[in-house]
């Protein structure tokens, strides 16, 4: 048995239950009938933490990932600092515009390279992933060595 209640709503309000209810083809009724019973359900707080947990575990491991990757990042721009200043002589005065012509060059090349590999959407990370394997990248919490 059902006990017929009557009440006001507000006209956006009232004009959302109906778009809602047209929407899903079922009647205005039901979506107020579920929408009550979910909202007085004594589980729903916990149906509400449930899912701010595991949005909060998805957020945790996307940071994870982040700070793993700007781990690599610093790592690998250390060890090319490192290779580079051991293994560059220094320049005789002469050569100094030479170089710098050189260095302007080759810099333009890294930019238009750089371009183009963020615009196909790989990147270093997921190649050291790639070469690494699935099993070792998925331990991460190792120190990085050289």
């Amino acid at each position: 048995m059902r006990i017929k209640h009557t009440f006001r709503l507000p006209p956006e309000l009232g004009s959302k239950l109906a778009d809602y209810a047209a929407r899903k083809n079922v009647p205005q009724a039901l979506v107020v009938e579920t929408a009550l019973a979910s909202y007085l359900s004594p589980d729903g707080a916990d149906r509400l933490e449930a899912a701010l947990a595991r949005r909060l575990d998805r957020m945790t491991r996307q940071l994870e990932r982040l700070e793993r990757h700007g781990r690599i990042l610093s790592e690998a721009l250390a060890l090319f600092v490192r290779f580079w200043l051991t293994s560059t002589p220094p320049l005789p005065d002469a050569a100094h515009a030479a170089a710098q012509a050189k260095g302007k060059e080759r810099y333009d090349g890294f930019v238009e390279a750089l371009g183009r590999r963020v615009a196909k959407g790989r990147t270093l990370a997921d190649e050291i992933a790639a070469d690494i394997g699935p099993a070792e990248a998925d331990g991460g919490s190792e120190p990085l060595r050289d």
